[in-house]
Order: structure tokens, then C-alpha cells, then sequence
């Protein structure tokens, strides 16, 4: 076996972890916070993946500025599953399967093809890399970590502001916080927008640093993101503040990745990752309400010979 493999595998898994933990973050607003299972972000990271590629190769543009609007579009496309959802009352978890549906189509006419190399262009990336020396992965990883904790700081923040407060309350009791007459819509609004915001800018992130764009890229974002969000509250669960559970999204995240590189360093096809995906995911989420259900049976029984 050689080491030296596995460890460079391991510190590839690391980087792409953090940047694909700012997805995680956003999936936590929409799922945790707002608890919407929002399918948008298939869509809408290959959105910002796409309009990322086509803006720095096509038009030549600053890798920074074409994350900037990855942000954007990525907010646009959280902004049409809102308004489905809030206007027409169209069900949260169908009005994201019709715009990642309709975002397939427009992906393919951003780009005009199925994928776009980003190998002779100039990155946020390649740019650290020629300035400090790093090898690729340690620049990714080190640029990613830097924009995750600013993006969490920032999280921090505007969720204890009072329309972010007013958001949180929306997930937690929606009829009590409508009836303090506060517009439940538009905090749904507000939350799609900035969750699938913080996705297009994880799908410009992974483009720039895998050095290409594809249409698919995005196929399974949902399930990595609730695989991190859960992997990362097993780990941390006994953290409480709202910071500690942000940064759990980003540990959860990583550690998702380091165990696919493991997997696969052991001799698994890369064919069967979407099943270890959803293995991962399926036991993150039956694990903690088995063991949940074993306590309070135990405790019932516990109690039930006490009372006798």
C-alpha cells in the first residue's frame, strides 16, 4: 500500500471537503434552520459551476468577479424555487425538483456544451499557487478554509439580526411567528435566495479548483450536503451555540470526503460512490433516531419496574 498515495488522496479530500462545505452551509439554512429539503441545489451548483467557467474562459474574466456572480446567479435560481413555492404555494420539495429540472437546460445553454476545461486558465487558485509556491491542494484548501470562516462569521451575524431571527423562527413555529406579523414568505424568500447563493459560489469554488465545468456536476449535491450536515452534528452534537453548528456543517463536510478517499484508496469503483453516498447518508440519519428510540424504550422499561 503506498502511504505516500493515500496521504496526498487524503489532503485532495480535505480541500474539496471545505470547498464544498460552503454547499453544506447552504443546505443547513434551508434544512435545518428553515426545514425545507430544498432540490434546488442540484441545479444551482452546476449553475455556478457553468456560469463560473464560461465567464473566466469565454469572456476572460476575474476569477473573483466570476464568483461574485456565481453568487448571483445561484441567489437567482433560490429566488424562482421561492417564489414557486410562496406565490403559487406550490410544495417546497417540488418547487425545487422544477427549477433544477429547468436548470439542466439552461446549464447546457450557458456553456453551449457539456463541459468547459479550465486547465490554461487562470484561477483564484493557480494565481496563490504561483505567489506562494503551495502545491494545488494546500492552495485550494487554504483559500477555502479563509472564505468558509468569513462566510460563517457572516452567518453568525445575520442570523442574530432581527430578520434573521425572524428567519430561524420560521423554521421553528411558522403559525406563531406569522401571527407576531411577521411575512413568512418573505423570509422563505430570503432563505432559498441565500442558501442556493451560497451554492453557486461552492459550484464556482469546485470548478476553479478541479480546473473544469460539467453539466453533472451537480447530480447529488442534496445528498453530500445532508450526509455533511448529519456526519457533522454526530461529531459535535454536544456543541450548542448556533456558531459551533455552522462550523459542524464545514467538519462534516470534510470528514464526508476523507471517507469516500479512503473507500476508494481501498480498492472500491468510483462507479459505486452515488451507492456509498447514500449508504452514508441513510445510516447518518437511521443511526441517531435507532438510538434515540432504544433510550426512551429503555428508559420507559427502567421506569415501568420502578413504578411496579
Amino acid at each position: 500500500m503506498n502511504i505516500g498515495g493515500i496521504l496526498l488522496a487524503l489532503q485532495g479530500a480535505a480541500s474539496q471537503g471545505i470547498l464544498w462545505g460552503v454547499l453544506v452551509l447552504g443546505v443547513y439554512i434551508t434544512y435545518k434552520i428553515l426545514d425545507i429539503a430544498d432540490l434546488t441545489v442540484d441545479g444551482s451548483f452546476a449553475l455556478g459551476g457553468c456560469v463560473c467557467a464560461t465567464l473566466v474562459v469565454t469572456h476572460g474574466m476575474n476569477p473573483v468577479l466570476a464568483l461574485v456572480i456565481a453568487t448571483l446567479a445561484g441567489m437567482i435560481a433560490g429566488a424562482v424555487t421561492g417564489l414557486l413555492h410562496t406565490a403559487f404555494d406550490i410544495p417546497a420539495i417540488l418547487a425545487g425538483i422544477l427549477t433544477q429540472i429547468a436548470l439542466w437546460s439552461i446549464n447546457l445553454r450557458i456553456m453551449g456544451k457539456s463541459n468547459i476545461p479550465l486547465l490554461k486558465t487562470e484561477t483564484i487558485f493557480s494565481g496563490f499557487v504561483e505567489a506562494t509556491g503551495l502545491k494545488s491542494s494546500q492552495a485550494s484548501g487554504l483559500i477555502g478554509l479563509i472564505i468558509a470562516v468569513v462566510i460563517i462569521i457572516a452567518l453568525y451575524w445575520f442570523f442574530g439580526t432581527e430578520i434573521g431571527s425572524a428567519l430561524r423562527a420560521t423554521g421553528n413555529n411558522e403559525d406563531m411567528i406569522r401571527a407576531l406579523g411577521v411575512n413568512t414568505k418573505m423570509t422563505k424568500m430570503i432563505a432559498l435566495m441565500l442558501s442556493n447563493g451560497l451554492v453557486g459560489l461552492s459550484g464556482g469554488l469546485v470548478c476553479q479548483s478541479q480546473k473544469y465545468a460539467d453539466i453533472g456536476m451537480g447530480t447529488g449535491a442534496i445528498v453530500i450536503g445532508l450526509a455533511a450536515i448529519v456526519i457533522g452534528d454526530v461529531l459535535m452534537g454536544r456543541f450548542r451555540s448556533f456558531g459551533s453548528r455552522l462550523a459542524s456543517a464545514i467538519v462534516g463536510s470534510v470528514v464526508y470526503f476523507l471517507i469516500r478517499a479512503v473507500v476508494l484508496q481501498l480498492g472500491m469503483d468510483a462507479n459505486d460512490m452515488k451507492l456509498l453516498s447514500a449508504i452514508i447518508v441513510a445510516l447518518a440519519l437511521c443511526i441517531p433516531v435507532s438510538l434515540n428510540k432504544y433510550r426512551a424504550k429503555r428508559a420507559y422499561s427502567e421506569g415501568g419496574e420502578k413504578n411496579a
